[in-house]
């Protein structure tokens, strides 16, 4: 279970990921984020010689289980096409989404 920190970090730094379009760069900067974030959160490692040091990033990625910012985000997206898929064909984002620009008298 991770940490209550983590879980508000996340949310609210992915806020409205699904309509995001990410370039790898993005991809890197949110990455990157995530791993000085959970090192923050988690703290030093305690060396058996007695030294601490910053935990590295295979330890981090055991600890969040491989659950990075930019997986969340892609399973975000898709979770929200197959919201669209489902809506109803008079819907605007339905319509949007298949390319009929359907504009509706107020």
């Amino acid at each position: 279970m991770l940490p209550v920190n983590y879980r508000y970090v996340r949310p609210t730094v992915t806020y409205g990921c699904e309509t995001w379009a990410m370039t790898v760069t993005e991809q890197n900067h949110l990455l990157v984020f995530e791993k000085r974030i959970t090192r923050k959160i988690y703290g030093p490692t305690l060396d058996n010689d007695g030294t601490w040091r910053i935990k590295t990033n295979e330890e981090l990625e055991r600890l969040i289980r491989k659950k990075n910012i930019v997986r969340f985000i892609k399973s975000q997206r898709l979770r929200w096409a197959a919201h669209v898929i489902r809506m109803d064909t008079t819907r605007t984002v339905k319509n949007s989404l298949n390319g009929n620009h359907v504009h509706q008298d107020q």
